[in-house]
């Protein structure tokens, strides 16, 4: 039987290869709005965040989101993720 592969993804924060399913999804569409994926399947750009605030507080100090999704960030949707997160 052939054992499946685990998808990694790299957050944004500590910079560190974790499974797909430990990381939250935030998504920019072709409209270029930005929005978080729970499901992992929305369409479009993704970048990827652990869920503890370390790695939080770190994407947004250096901006890495911002710059992965090529877009500006609001402070709204900075605020719907901490809260994801806690």
């Amino acid at each position: 039987m052939k054992i499946k592969k685990i998808p990694q993804r790299m957050c944004n924060g500590c910079m560190e290869m974790k499974s797909k399913k430990e990381l939250i999804r935030v998504v920019k569409n072709k409209e270029g709005e930005v929005s978080i994926d729970i499901t992992g399947k929305k369409p479009g750009r993704g970048a990827y965040i652990c869920r503890n605030t370390e790695c939080f507080e770190k994407a947004v100090k250096t901006r890495r989101l911002e710059k992965n999704l090529e877009v500006k960030i609001d402070e709204e949707l900075y605020n719907k993720l901490k809260e994801e997160i806690k």
